[in-house]
């Protein structure tokens, strides 16, 4: 009787502990992924892309997401309790275990890949190569001094698959949203790292930021230059107008706001400028989006 009594707080708890851990309350980082995963979609499709293409990329981006922050937080989990933003995680803090967490990443990959495999073939080879990039990302950290330019590719192989999904094939404009991408990501999750750069000073764990060191604030702003140039170069072909033209200018605004907030390197001002990345992906494919709408 006491045991039936006290189960489902100790289920609640559990749930708890696992939103916590793939970082339910904080969707900007599945956001970060979607938007630039979709804009391939819209692009491959000549539009909208089709409701079950949509439903598939959007739950794949946010479980995938989700199983990488698992893998993420046990690769990390050493280094976690040492940093004062991280060591109250799920898994450093002993709320949830090691075996809990892998089987969580295990159950949302297998969900993802199901959803994948309702596509075509050219997709599920991409897939695999998109888990093999989330399980070595976190422990690049170790040993390579830009490991956010691997998770840029991580957090890019949606661009490719979108246009497998669709095309069948990968064109050449797949390659400069790739790179444009991926100097995003290197943008914003250098921000991310700016936060944490002195306690990983003294753990020994490689960023960008501290590769960077006091060329951190420019080497952001060329990494977001090099987004808009990828991207305006390589979409020249579909001459999407004046929204795509707009939603540029709107990003170079977003930019320069950014440079703002990480002028003086403070903690709080480069963590807010990195949860608000997510608007400058949006731009992108509200511009992209619209001017294809209109065609």
């Amino acid at each position: 009787m006491p045991t039936s009594s006290l189960a489902p707080s100790s289920l609640a708890m559990r749930l708890h502990n696992y939103l916590d851990l793939i970082r339910w309350s904080r969707p900007a980082g599945w956001l970060l992924l979607l938007w630039p995963t979709l804009s391939a979609l819209w692009l491959a499709a000549n539009g909208f892309p089709g409701w079950h293409l949509l439903l598939v990329f959007t739950a794949g981006t946010v479980l995938m997401r989700s199983a990488g922050c698992c893998v993420n937080d046990v690769a990390d989990r050493e280094f976690d309790r040492h940093v004062q933003r991280t060591s109250e995680r799920p898994i450093t803090s002993g709320r949830t275990s090691v075996k809990e967490a892998l089987m969580v990443a295990l159950v949302l990959t297998l969900v993802a890949f199901a959803l994948v495999l309702t596509t075509n073939a050219k997709t599920v080879y991409w897939s695999f190569f998109a888990v093999a990039i989330t399980v070595l990302y976190p422990y690049t950290k170790r040993f390579f001094s830009m490991p956010q330019a691997v998770l840029g590719l991580a957090f890019s192989i949606g661009i490719p698959m979108a246009f497998t999904a669709v095309r069948q094939q990968v064109p050449a404009e797949v390659w400069w949203l790739l790179a444009g991408n991926l100097f995003w990501v290197i943008a914003y999750d250098t921000e991310y790292a700016m936060v944490d750069r002195d306690d990983d000073l003294k753990i020994g764990i490689k960023t960008s930021a501290i590769t960077l060191g006091r060329w951190d604030v420019a080497g952001i702003m060329a990494c977001y230059a090099l987004l808009l140039l990828c991207w305006a170069w390589g979409l020249r072909s579909y001459q999407l107008g004046w929204p795509f033209h707009l939603a540029l200018a709107l990003a170079v605004l977003q930019i320069g706001w950014h440079g703002w907030l990480i002028r003086t390197r403070e903690r709080n001002r480069c963590f807010r400028a990195f949860t608000q990345n997510h608007w400058i992906g949006f731009t992108l494919f509200a511009g992209i989006a619209v001017a294809l709408a209109l065609r």
